[in-house]
């Protein structure tokens, strides 16, 4: 009796732990939908902004911030950007990697023998033999392969963590571009104004007769030239525009009605004189995100080759069976080993060997591509700085300039046109002032992404998403 119920028995525990499948189909047209509703005032966006910031829970009906800054909109793009469901889909595929690796085989059950001699009456025509197969690995295989992916997990966090950096440094770069773009537009206005002024007193000096239609012809030129400028700007900032709602990962209207803090762009922290050889720089050489995902995969290879040795060694496997012949009852047990007699996986050993190596030299690869990043960042950075000095110096001239003008104008010793004329000398050195302060950003910008260190809203750590923040479950960080 205990016998014909051990199978049944066996069979039942096995399918109960079983999943079912669930089919998840994607409609095209409801996804974009979903893409095109996207906003900054959604519920459930603002409850994940107020908890990332406040680190307690939050509420659905949590407050738009009434500005929004690079942090909070880096915490936006954290909760949109579908780069990071890739990177998290990732490293969901690596841990369940790792419960693969650690799974044991499953045994298997076999029939040796199952027929019906009908030549036989007594005591029974029938021979039955199962067994149940049992694999017993050696030499730490399953250690070894566990490690692996474990390592390999690793690497996909890191990877993450990389994946939300550059998120980050994109929004950084996007406003970056929008508060350039808006302050060249202010700018440009003005000079607007200002060439039609000078449009205007040239054409009263030449209704008197004392300047020449070449004058006012020449400055209904720089005046057209000047329109041109301002739309350009204009379109420049509406691209910028585009740009930050990309980055973030909503459509542009989401950005309507939003307004916008500079404060984090327009004061930046501004590093140590050291960067080029200081304590950031080693770091960075160590700890960078895209660092460690290397020094993981090199983890997760010298695994591999410990696996690839381990394999060397043949797993037992054990058949203990029963076998009814007849009337006869049997107990069997039957061992099988494999024979290492052709190979003794030396040519796996030989693939792991020369993938361990290989993921050394990325990895030495990598250091030296960050290595020479810093370097080139902190050029540029100190190249730029050095260029904003020159071009505040330059603006403070023409301001003492444009002062010196205005009080001969106010004793009657310069004319309109020449007060004029000072006003666009420093307009022009005013613009240049700000074309060298953007550089300065964006270069402070790349060193801060050679660096993986923030200098712009360094007071908001980024925070590593594990899981999808748009799942209710989900409002909390790593």
């Amino acid at each position: 009796m205990l016998r014909r119920l051990l199978l049944p028995a066996m069979l039942s525990a096995a399918l109960a732990g079983c999943a079912s499948y669930h089919p998840a189909p994607i409609d095209p047209a409801q996804n974009a939908a979903k893409l095109s509703a996207r906003s900054l005032r959604d519920p459930h966006l603002l409850a994940f902004v107020r908890a990332m910031r406040s680190g307690a829970g939050a509420t659905a009906g949590a407050t738009a911030p009434a500005r929004w800054d690079l942090s909070t909109l880096t915490l936006a793009a954290l909760y949109y950007h579908p780069n990071l469901d890739l990177a998290r889909s990732s490293l969901a595929q690596a841990r369940g990697a790792v419960r693969t690796a650690r799974q044991r085989p499953n045994p298997t059950l076999v029939f040796q023998d199952l027929s019906y001699n009908q030549t036989v009456r007594t005591p029974s025509p029938w021979t039955i033999g199962p067994s149940i197969e049992f694999v017993i690995e050696t030499a730490g295989k399953r250690a070894a392969r566990t490690a692996q992916a474990r390592h390999l997990a690793a690497a996909a966090r890191e990877d993450l963590a990389t994946a939300s950096w550059q998120v980050r440094s994109g929004v950084r770069n996007a406003l970056i571009d929008l508060w350039a773009a808006r302050q060249s537009l202010a700018q440009s206005r003005n000079d607007l104004g200002v060439e039609e002024q000078l449009v205007a007193a040239t054409a009263q000096r030449f209704a008197t007769g004392a300047a020449a239609g070449f004058d006012l012809a020449q400055a209904r030129i720089h005046r057209d030239e000047a329109r041109l400028t301002a739309l350009n700007a204009q379109n420049r900032e509406a691209q910028a525009r585009n740009a930050l709602a990309g980055a973030i990962g909503i459509p542009v209207e989401a950005l309507h009605g939003i307004t916008i803090s500079f404060a984090d762009i327009a004061a930046p922290q501004q590093p140590a004189a050291d960067v080029a050889t200081g304590i950031l720089r080693k770091a960075a050489l160590t700890g960078r995100s895209d660092v460690q995902s290397a020094l993981a995969d090199y983890a997760a290879a010298e695994a591999a080759l410990q696996l690839a040795i381990a394999n060397q060694y043949p797993d037992i496997a054990l058949a203990p069976g029963y076998d009814y012949s007849q009337g006869d009852n049997q107990y069997l047990l039957m061992p099988t080993v494999p024979l290492p007699i052709f190979h003794q996986n030396q040519g796996q050993i030989a693939e792991a060997l020369a993938q361990r190596a290989q993921a050394a030299a990325q990895f030495t690869a990598l250091q030296d591509t960050v290595l020479h990043a810093i370097d080139q960042a902190v050029t540029e950075y100190r190249a730029s700085v050095r260029s904003l000095a020159s071009a505040q110096a330059i603006r403070a001239e023409e301001v003492h300039e444009f002062r010196r003008m205005q009080s001969a104008f106010d004793t009657g010793d310069a004319d309109r046109p020449s007060l004029i004329a000072a006003q666009l000398t420093l307009a022009t050195a005013t613009q240049a002032q700000i074309d060298a302060l953007v550089r300065q950003r964006r270069a402070l910008g790349s060193l801060e992404d050679a660096l993986q260190h923030p200098f712009f809203a360094t007071a908001a750590p980024l925070p590593l998403l594990t899981t999808d923040p748009r799942l209710s479950s989900s409002l909390s960080a790593e």
